[in-house]
């Protein structure tokens, strides 16, 4: 007798597991339930359908011979039944059945053999009134994002405000922005954008491009209503301002879709997340859970973590229909590799940043350089950003961070590093890390070694490293008489500074050092600077040699500082 699956949630994770387990099983009887109609979408792709990147909606349910994932698709090409516009109500795990309700009312109980539950996540609801305006989205389906898509298209949407500056508020202020050249405002709780996934630095490069290329931030501000008139969105309060709005799009964050889950006594951690273990089966071993409403172990801490990233729940899915076909596949976790768009940048990381390391409980530092992404002679080439976060006592490697161009290669450095990071590597492991190397695509010491090397060298007490939020509290106290700015640049660089600022700025490039060093004063603290770190590091060591150890250096130079959008 063959078996029986059922799967809810027809997106990514039950997709995927569907048609891995009728593959490995050809005889099992395999049904889909979704209750919305469109499945089996690429959900990362709704920002560019919004931006019109990807022109029309089908190509987010098509494969990659251009077939559309429906009902038809599923039943003749992959043998998998599909009930769409159907909601499943409760599971009864003793009869092994499911109550579901088609979109006519009508109430029916199926049996399982094996069940998964792949019911995603819902946007959350921030207690704001006027959310439920008319044009007023959240971004948590493709049928919302189709509903945004039809009001900008009108041409009636001249000003837009999103609520929250994470991967999706970022993304969707990209999309409105940049194609529609709609007047786009970000509000966010917190002082940076992408706060928990990246470092104050790192996030200021990117907002700086976001805000060159027309997105104005609002940070740390709440908003307080959502304001209608004739039932219809037409401005955002926060606490310090009223912003004009015909669209607004709430990007707070998404919670798991786990009520079944609970209303069937499955272990539902707080949150709300489904607990289950590396083979993704819950505390019923017959009942399956992936994608955006589980939890799974964060590989770095060793800590339950929630990831709700489609590339997990693609892997995920095949892990599932593997074991439910009978085979013991595992998913170990994960360290939340991301990388994100923004206009022609790239935004990306995995592990731990230096704020969430400190919360963990670790002594960790976070160590930034800036680098061509190419060979130096090499004439197309721009200057990127990395930033290795590590434990100072044990000098294990807890994350990355970088930005750079959309071209640059950043997400390749970034996943070279998140693949070793369950390994828990230490700072000499990605000293040395292999990199492929050829003039056109990188250095032949790669920025990811870079990085690396300056971990080492600040924690072999060569480097006194600081940040750009350090330099802009010394500048601002520049008056004090504590500080001295020492630039290791050319003369026709550092020349302007120094006769703008002739009491406090110095011109000696690195090459002269040596000779002139009489002319760096001993009583007061010095802050090295140059273009990208490298001279001002170099001159710091030939200063200790000499006893001037009073010192710190730049980490990303003057060009960080330009990517920041800082001007002095």
């Amino acid at each position: 007798m063959s078996e029986k699956a059922v799967i809810i949630g027809a997106v990514a994770a039950g997709s995927k597991a569907a048609c891995r387990y009728k593959r490995l099983f050809q005889d099992a009887e395999v049904i889909l339930i979704d209750q919305d109609t469109y499945i089996s979408y690429g959900g990362c792709g709704i920002p560019y359908y919004v931006s019109g990147d990807v022109s029309d909606e089908k190509e987010l349910r098509s494969t990659s011979f251009h077939m559309v994932r429906d009902e038809y698709f599923f039943r003749h090409d992959k043998g998998v039944d599909v009930m769409t516009g159907t909601r499943a109500l409760s599971i009864d795990r003793d009869k092994k059945t499911i109550r579901i309700e088609k979109s006519d009312g009508k109430q029916t109980d199926i049996s399982y053999d094996k069940l998964m539950l792949a019911t995603g996540s819902r946007a959350k609801r921030p207690p704001i009134a006027g959310l439920d305006l008319e044009n007023v989205f959240s971004v948590s389906s493709l049928r919302q994002a189709m509903g945004i898509k039809e009001q900008i298209t009108t041409g009636q949407i001249e000003k837009a405000v999103i609520i929250g500056a994470g991967f999706i508020g970022l993304e969707m202020a990209e999309a409105l922005s940049d194609m529609w050249e709609i007047e786009t405002s970000v509000v966010e709780f917190c002082d940076q954008i992408m706060p928990g996934f990246v470092s104050r630095n790192l996030s200021g490069m990117a907002q700086h491009r976001m805000e060159q290329n027309g997105v104005t931030f609002y940070l740390g501000e709440t908003v307080e209503e959502i304001i209608g008139e004739n039932g219809r969105v037409c401005a955002v309060k926060t606490g310090k301002r009223t912003l004009d709005a015909q669209l607004v799009i709430s990007a707070v964050g998404i919670e798991p879709n786990s009520d079944l889950a609970r209303d069937a006594g499955l272990e539902v951690a707080p949150g709300g997340f489904i607990v289950v273990n590396d083979r993704m089966q819950t505390s019923d071993p017959d009942i399956y859970a992936g994608g955006d409403c589980v939890q799974v172990t964060n590989l770095v801490t060793g800590k339950p973590g929630y990831y709700p990233l489609g590339s997990l729940a693609n892997r995920q899915g095949r892990v599932i229909g593997s074991n439910m076909a009978g085979k013991d596949s595992r998913f170990k976790g994960a360290v939340g590799s991301f990388v994100v768009r923004l206009f022609d940048s790239a935004l990306a990381g995995a592990g731990l940043t230096p704020e969430t390391a400190a919360r963990e409980g670790y002594d960790a530092i976070g160590i930034q350089v800036g680098q061509f992404d190419r060979a130096h002679f090499y004439p197309e080439k721009e200057i990127i950003f990395l930033e290795l976060v590590v434990d100072k006592k044990t000098r294990r490697v807890l994350g990355i961070q970088g930005f750079g161009g959309e071209a640059s290669g950043m997400y390749a450095r970034v996943n070279a590093v998140a693949t070793t990071l369950h390994y828990h590597p230490s700072v000499s492991d990605i000293s040395n890390l292999e990199l492929a190397y050829s003039p056109p695509f990188a250095s032949a010491m790669d920025i990811v070694n870079a990085v690396a090397n300056a971990a080492e060298n600040y924690l072999d007490c060569y480097y006194s490293p600081a940040h750009l939020e350090d330099f802009l509290e010394c500048w601002n106290d520049r008056d004090c008489g504590k500080y001295f700015f020492l630039d290791c640049r050319a003369e026709a660089d550092a020349k302007p500074f120094e006769e703008k600022y002739p009491d406090i700025w110095k011109s000696i490039p690195h090459d002269q050092l040596e000779n002139r060093i009489d002319e760096v004063p001993r009583d007061k603290i010095l802050i090295l600077v140059c273009n990208t770190g490298v001279r001002s590091y170099e001159a710091q060591v030939n200063l200790a040699a000499h006893g001037i150890t009073d010192t710190v250096s730049l980490g990303t130079g003057i060009a960080g500082m330009k990517e920041c959008g800082m001007r002095f």
